[in-house]
């Protein structure tokens, strides 16, 4: 069976925490090496976030860049709370919804687009991919973000519905009916 994975690699939550806030205060001090390893850390996470909104991969890879250029300008800002992940999300989720604005159009994401969000992660082969596109492609956009931000980035419910600007209740029903779907549209594939 098909499983979802973090996209942050390796150590528990904590570490990853405490490893991406170093960066950003190393970043805040030009440090080059620390936007390079907050990118290795968190670049898969931040491109199926804005993926997920923009369902376009050019788009996704441009907001991708000015994510982490935003970052080198904004990190003497960053207060620490123990959710640089989050940071990072509403950077991506305001410099999506910047480019929605300004081209007044989504496209559908193709089911490449999907399978290279996970083009770097040797676990998945290439017939996970394909399923995993044609699964995540018969969910609704929003079904699709919480299930991406929920599975790729560890986030919580809780800090979902804060990211997406929705009431807990939404998320937990949207992600319980996504996760069914998902269940319901592999049982369908295996037969």
């Amino acid at each position: 069976m098909l499983a979802l994975f973090m996209a942050v690699p390796g150590g528990s939550s904590g570490e990853k925490t405490g490893i991406m806030e170093d960066c950003i205060f190393k970043i805040a001090k030009g440090d080059k090496e620390a936007l390079a390893e907050l990118y290795k850390q968190t670049h898969a996470a931040v491109y199926g976030f804005a993926l997920s909104l923009l369902k376009n991969k050019q788009d996704a890879e441009d907001v991708l860049q000015d994510v982490y250029i935003q970052v080198w300008k904004n990190a003497g800002g960053y207060r620490a709370k123990g959710k640089p992940l989050a940071w990072l999300f509403t950077i991506t989720r305001n410099l999506a919804l910047m480019t929605i604005r300004q081209q007044k159009r989504t496209v559908s994401v193709a089911p490449e687009d999907w399978q290279a969000m996970f083009a770097d992660e040797p676990a998945v082969n290439h017939e996970d991919k394909m399923v995993l596109g044609a699964l995540l492609g018969s969910l609704s956009d929003e079904e699709r973000q919480i299930v991406v931000l929920y599975a790729m980035t560890g986030l919580k419910h809780r800090e979902i519905a804060d990211l997406l600007d929705l009431k807990l209740t939404t998320v937990l029903s949207k992600y319980s009916r996504a996760i069914k779907k998902l269940r319901s549209a592999l049982k369908e594939a295996d037969r």
